[in-house]
């Protein structure tokens, strides 16, 4: 948003901030399109260590970033400069305010589970050591929020200029994009932690209605809060009443009670949320890494050190990239156990039913037979292609789909070009189509017209059939 708004004022200085809360109003549209369209469940296509990763490299953020905080310190941007300041911190810690800290963590580890009904353990640690803080701890000079902005903001309508319909279309789907991997990836964060299941296109419905109405007030686009929705969980909430809660609340300490909660101090907040950031680190998973493989563990790891010292987005984008990279080698793998080239008796073998009574001894001899027997996606038409070079000693092809369940489309054009090919060497060629769908995708690629439909037949036995009358003839 920062670029946006970097970008819009410096080519429209006059109207450069109205067309930025465009972008945010649009982006909400596009996220609302994303909901309807039933997007959702490609931003969420993630495996589990990736998830894992994440989920960890949040939790070792948020502590490196409340250590400071923690100790009556000011606060660090990144958790990079976090780290490598620690020594620094613990150096020049305020005493009093780390006894604050420390207080507000052990309550955090230590209330007793059956009170938390009544109040959760960060409700009481807040009221309680703000209240120590306020009335008794003045003097030791304990960092607190200090004041906060109130009122409510004014309506802004963006003026939106055909010169500037393309920027603006732009970085709105860009924050759409990234508002809506963060959000759904933080949904599945608070699957992992409450065993529960959300709807993808709900929350992006959802979160575009908010975005739109936000950019009409100036505020920034909204996406998934992780580590407030982890501190909700923690502390006990369990349904959309709890977010409601939040906002409402939010709404309540900006309108009226800003004066009240500017005297939280940091160390009690800072206190809290470490427990937080311990919780969510995924221990299950990093307690099993040595039992989960090379790959997986490498994987995680991976993502945990790119969320903590890099981004968020990039870690998943990273993560999602090499998973699904391996993941189609090894599904290739397996995907070419169904690709079978034959000659001569192997064409007939297990397919006894198949032969004509007509069959000349010896006609299979100089006859190929491509058999796809299952899946095949883009990943094994190299492979084909090769394997097909091998065996190339043939006077007849037949290629046999009729037992293939799918077949993309960079594989529908590799059978395209080695019909083409084939004939070209003035070589027979016989297709086995199968179902209407892999038919369909054939005819699209114009198979029509490089063979014409004498020599495209439904059944393997049809296709031996007319092999016979050919050479009869």
């Amino acid at each position: 948003m920062a670029l946006v708004l970097t970008k819009m004022i410096a080519s429209n200085p006059e109207h450069g901030l109205s067309l930025a809360f465009g972008c945010v109003i649009l982006a909400g549209l596009f996220q609302i399109a994303f909901g309807f369209l039933k997007l959702g469940k490609y931003f969420v296509m993630v495996p589990y260590p990736v998830i894992s990763g994440f989920m960890s490299g949040i939790g070792i953020i948020i502590i490196l970033l409340q250590v400071s905080p923690l100790v009556g310190l000011s606060g660090y941007s990144n958790a990079l400069s976090a780290l490598t300041k620690i020594g620094d911190s613990v150096n020049h810690l305020n005493v009093a305010a780390t006894i604050m800290g420390v207080a507000s963590l052990a309550i955090m580890v230590y209330w007793p589970t059956k009170l938390t009904k009544y109040i959760p353990a960060p409700l009481f640690a807040l009221v309680v050591l703000t209240s120590i803080n306020a009335f008794f701890l003045t003097e030791h000079n304990i960092p607190i929020i200090g004041e906060i902005p109130s009122g409510f903001p004014d309506i802004i309508i963006p003026s939106l200029s055909m010169a500037a319909l393309y920027d603006v279309t732009y970085f709105a789907f860009l924050l759409a994009v990234l508002g809506s991997i963060d959000s759904l990836l933080t949904s599945m964060v608070a699957d992992t932690m409450t065993e529960t299941h959300h709807f993808s296109d709900k929350e992006l419905i959802g979160q575009g209605i908010g975005n739109s109405i936000a950019g009409l007030f100036g505020a920034l686009p909204g996406a998934g809060a992780t580590m407030r929705t982890a501190i909700n969980i923690r502390a006990g909430g369990k349904t959309a009443l709890s977010g409601m809660t939040h906002s409402i609340s939010l709404l309540f300490i900006t309108l009226w009670a800003s004066d009240y909660a500017q005297f939280i101090p940091h160390a009690v907040l800072a206190g809290m949320l470490i427990k937080v950031g311990v919780d969510i680190i995924d221990w299950r998973f990093i307690g099993q890494i040595d039992k989960v493989g090379l790959f997986s563990a490498f994987l995680m790891l991976l993502v945990l050190l790119l969320t903590v010292f890099v981004d968020l987005i990039t870690a998943v984008l990273v993560g999602m990239f090499i998973a699904n990279i391996v993941t189609l080698d090894r599904l290739t793998n397996i995907q070419l156990d169904s690709v079978t080239f034959k000659k001569g008796a192997d064409i007939i073998n297990g397919k006894t039913s198949a032969i004509p009574n007509n069959l000349p001894s010896g006609i299979l001899n100089s006859t190929l037979l491509l058999s796809i027997d299952g899946p095949v996606s883009f990943a094994v038409s190299r492979e084909l292609s090769r394997r097909f070079t091998e065996n190339n000693d043939f006077v007849t092809l037949i290629i046999d789909l009729s037992q293939a369940k799918l077949i993309g489309t960079t594989t529908s054009i590799m059978i395209v070009d080695l019909v083409d090919r084939t004939k070209t060497n003035g070589k027979q060629v016989l297709v086995i189509t199968g179902n209407e769908k892999i038919k369909q995708s054939l005819h699209k690629l114009q198979l029509d017209t490089l063979l014409d439909k004498k020599y495209q037949f439904h059944y393997r036995e049809q296709a031996l059939q007319s092999l016979c009358l050919t050479k009869n003839n």
